[in-house]
């Protein structure tokens, strides 16, 4: 059970004691949710996804720090500005990497090139996990099916196997969409319904995935000719982008449920 649903049982202070008592109390309950129990395959693929997750935050707080040093302390002190038409963290690996150019000092070339071996590490790894996520992908039938979705690749397709293990649990599409906190939240009272934002509950990492694969499907599906496109080129003419994003986030999570409920493939709707 999630233990915030439990929490509202649990009386006085919190002790070993009362956490069983409202544990026995919230199970008895009717409208009680519970969590899904997942094979060891889907736990190890959900590993692997929060190891990659990881590994990319790790990534993104590399790569500002080589630029922060290239802008703020190497470039302006040596008398000199980086190359318009490259980044400043690019334009100081291409000054590392080439050890005839003394305008870096020795000492700054050896602490500054810690940092790139850190950032070439970490692009290694990654296309290592990316690699693996690509041999899943192929190796499972509903992966495979999953990533011929128009803005659903091998990331997202693995990703929500490992931790939907049964999506008829779920009994419409919106419920999994609700579920991954992709439709508003509501704040009713007196009889009159207050929609909000969006609710960004459940899952955080694949709703994040979710939203990556639907702007990229928003940026290229501008002017297609099938239904979803000339849908999405609709939304678009009334709508800011990010509220498209949200839209077509929330249309692909829905897509999926029914793909994976009734076992079928993507069909395009012309």
């Amino acid at each position: 059970m999630p233990p915030h649903y439990v929490r509202a049982d649990v009386k006085t202070n919190k002790h070993d004691a009362a956490d069983a008592e409202a544990c026995c109390e919230a199970v008895q309950r009717p409208g009680m949710r519970f969590v899904a129990i997942k094979s060891e395959d889907q736990q190890a693929m959900a590993m692997l996804h929060r190891v990659r997750d990881q590994l990319m935050r790790q990534r993104t707080a590399t790569i500002p720090g080589l630029g922060h040093w290239a802008l703020r302390a190497i470039w302006p002190s040596l008398g000199s500005w980086r190359p318009s038409a490259r980044p400043a963290g690019a334009a100081l690996l291409a000054v590392l990497g080439d050890l005839e150019d003394g305008r870096i000092p020795p000492l700054a070339r050896e602490v500054l090139q810690t940092l790139a071996d850190q950032l070439r590490d970490l692009e290694g790894r990654l296309a290592e996990l990316d690699r693996r996520l690509v041999a899943l992908t192929r190796s499972d039938p509903l992966c495979r099916a999953l990533a011929e979705l128009p803005g659903v690749g091998p990331v997202i397709a693995t990703a929500f196997v490992a931790p939907v293990p049964d999506a008829a649990r779920f009994h419409s599409g919106r419920h999994l969409a609700a579920w991954l906190g992709l439709v508003p939240a509501q704040h009713s009272t007196g009889g009159t319904p207050r929609p909000l934002g969006l609710s960004e509950r459940g899952d955080a990492y694949l709703r994040r995935q979710l939203m990556h694969g639907a702007r990229a499907l928003v940026k290229v599906s501008r002017g297609r000719p099938d239904r979803l496109g000339a849908w999405i080129d609709g939304l678009l003419a009334r709508r800011p982008f990010n509220v498209v994003v949200a839209a077509v986030a929330n249309k692909l999570a829905r897509i999926i449920w029914a793909m994976l409920c009734r076992g079928e493939t993507c069909r395009a709707a012309v």
